[in-house]
């Protein structure tokens, strides 16, 4: 058993991590802003060995990673157009805020630092097949400061000091904190409300895809490996029979709900495309994705059928996130002395 820090654990892919790690026997404490509401970690909060602590990654503070033996930092605005609502808040958050919980966690004596990159660090892949060693070609901001991340925590790397960089291939699948702003999730939706799929930037443009629980898994599998595998090491999480392009996911995602329309909206090509080789986390600590893309279709197909997610503003991380600043901006001109009433 290990005590596992989770910072940003409230959001899409650490809501489902913290799971994972309890079912193994390990202990949680989950760090985040709960943007998304603690209601979603009722159930696991039950077995007792789940802390929520709610913070901001800029302002955490040392007792935070008191007796932890493992630290893993998935906090971040999520995706690109998130990130370019507010370039300084993203740099802030994204950047410094990793930053600052990582040399906390090493002047605490934490052994290991699991950082959540992402496979889109590439960019506008120049050839298929990206590995760990390829250029870098970010075309966002979000990914710029997952590179910037990257640099800063391989600084702290030493004897006692081991971090990991998991570049996540595109996420995809159910969780507590549910997301339809992923390629397979919001086709799904289109798909299963509208019958219709909506393809952007030419169809033809690369993603690595892998399940939430898999991204989940290869943490774990991380956390729990020889220090000599990981220290240091950056993985590309994913599998090599799951890269598409994004006119094959809208035919798989056609396939599972039949007698839908595929229709591409006129758009200019997404600078976006990465055609990623994920060997490396195979060949090192034997590790094998297990859900395929078609059966996280299914499972969102049948979840949306069963009420068990619903299409609200939440789910929709740019579209909560403007509405949020666009609360704040009209409760800062209406409150007197912090109050409402």
């Amino acid at each position: 058993m290990q005590n596992v820090l989770l910072i940003g654990g409230g959001g899409y892919i650490g809501s489902v991590l913290a799971e994972v790690l309890l079912k193994a026997g390990h202990t949680v404490r989950l760090y985040d802003r709960f943007f998304f509401g603690k209601n979603i970690f009722k159930d696991l909060e039950q077995t007792g060995n789940l802390t929520l602590v709610q913070g901001d990654n800029r302002g955490a503070q040392p007792d935070l990673f008191k007796g932890i033996d493992a630290v893993m930092d998935l906090a971040g605005i999520s995706n690109d157009p998130a990130c370019d609502l507010d370039a300084k808040i993203t740099e802030d958050v994204n950047f410094r805020g990793s930053s600052h919980t990582a040399k906390l966690a090493k002047a605490a004596g934490v052994p290991r630092y699991i950082y959540s990159s992402s496979c889109s660090i590439y960019g506008h892949g120049s050839s298929s097949s990206l590995d760990e060693s390829s250029e870098m070609a970010p075309v966002s901001l979000y990914a710029r400061m997952k590179i910037a991340t990257e640099a800063a925590l391989r600084e702290l790397q030493d004897e006692n000091f081991s971090v990991t960089m998991m570049r996540n291939a595109t996420v995809y699948g159910l969780s507590r904190r549910m997301r339809f702003d992923l390629v397979i999730n919001i086709m799904t939706l289109h798909a299963y409300k509208n019958r219709k799929i909506y393809i952007v930037g030419g169809g033809k443009q690369w993603r690595p895809l892998i399940h939430v629980r898999d991204v989940s898994r290869a943490f774990q599998a991380v956390m729990e490996a020889p220090r000599e595998k990981v220290a240091g090491e950056a993985f590309n999480v994913g599998s090599n029979d799951q890269n598409f392009q994004v006119f094959q996911v809208a035919q798989m995602v056609r396939d599972v709900v039949p007698n839908t329309d595929v229709i591409v909206v006129p758009d200019d090509p997404d600078k976006r495309t990465y055609n990623v080789e994920f060997s490396k986390i195979s060949r090192t600590l034997d590790y094998k994705t297990v859900t395929s893309p078609y059966e996280g279709i299914v499972e969102i197909k049948q979840a949306l059928e069963r009420g068990l997610v619903d299409d609200v503003i939440q789910t929709r991380t740019v579209e909560f996130y403007r509405y949020l600043l666009e609360a704040q901006k009209v409760l800062n001109e209406v409150c007197l002395d912090g109050k409402i009433f």
